[in-house]
């Protein structure tokens, strides 16, 4: 093969490998550009007639923030988003230590039961949350609460205490801690810093790429929840985005309008939370494809 027709065949590769990446990303991103689109389309019966063709994804016809306003004004959107930022973000930051923690006591330390410890966290993570939805259910309905109250129903801790502990980002950690180099570790011990100093002073700041991958994949977990919120609260005061919306969305008559202005504003903020740790995230998963 001479050296032109050679460049030819690698011009032809790079096409049809940049045409499937855009078919690709269409396929994700279609629905997204869908979704913002109908929300500012006021008109509802202009909604209904664009789903039937390509005009689904053109910012045709009658457009305006009225679906946001009334999805403001007749839903308890803003409460439900509070709740969902307190639970999440307490939810993640907590497991963030929690985890990192755990992983590095088994990647650095040596204990009696340490692979024993290791092989239950790795097991644990295909175990699904549906299987052990509703033993938690009964457990946590039993647990004291301060004041002497038995229960943690129709609250906020009941969202966050049993989800702070993860196997898969206690793996993710210890997979990340263990191909750390422990030179500096050495240094800082022969110096005199304590585990608790080197884990914070120096492991945790060269983990910005696992910390944030553990953050955006827990953000995403824990903000799209339907199941465990459904189970265990009860009425608007303690109810997260997601049963909100699912309340919202089961009122009648539907407005298609207001359905997608309430999803797009769940939406916006895990795109936010992405774009933020983008850098980290992408960096994490190309060296753990490397180490694979």
């Amino acid at each position: 093969m001479t050296h032109d027709s050679q460049r030819v065949a690698d011009r032809r590769g790079r096409l049809a490998l940049y045409a499937a990446h855009g078919l690709l990303a269409a396929f994700f991103l279609l629905p997204l550009v869908f979704m913002f689109v109908s929300a500012f389309k006021t008109d509802e019966a202009q909604l209904l007639q664009d789903m039937n063709s390509l005009a689904a994804f053109l910012p045709t016809g009658r457009l305006g923030a009225t679906n946001f306003a009334e999805v403001m004004h007749n839903t308890p959107f803003v409460r439900a988003f509070l709740n969902s930022l307190l639970v999440v973000g307490v939810t993640v930051t907590l497991g963030i230590l929690v985890n990192s923690m755990l992983a590095y006591a088994l990647a650095r330390l040596r204990f009696a039961g340490r692979n024993l410890l290791l092989s239950v966290v790795i097991a644990l993570i295909i175990v699904p949350f549906e299987a052990i939805a509703v033993p938690l259910l009964l457990v946590v309905n039993e647990l004291p609460w301060f004041g002497g109250q038995r229960g943690w129903l129709d609250s906020y801790h009941v969202q966050i205490i049993p989800f702070i502990g993860n196997a898969f980002s206690v793996y993710l950690f210890y997979q990340f801690f263990t191909a750390l180099p422990k030179d500096l570790e050495e240094a800082a011990l022969v110096d005199g810093a304590g585990r608790f100093r080197i884990y914070w002073s120096i492991v945790m700041p060269l983990s910005k790429p696992v910390i944030a991958t553990v953050a955006v994949l827990q953000f995403l977990a824990r903000w799209g929840d339907l199941l465990w919120p459904v189970m265990v609260v009860r009425g608007e005061t303690f109810a997260t985005l997601p049963l909100a919306m699912q309340t919202f969305f089961g009122q009648f008559p539907r407005q298609w309008g207001q359905v997608m202005a309430f999803a797009a504003l769940v939406t916006l903020p895990t795109l936010v939370v992405f774009l933020v740790f983008q850098r980290w995230f992408v960096k994490s998963a190309i060296s753990s494809a490397i180490k694979g």
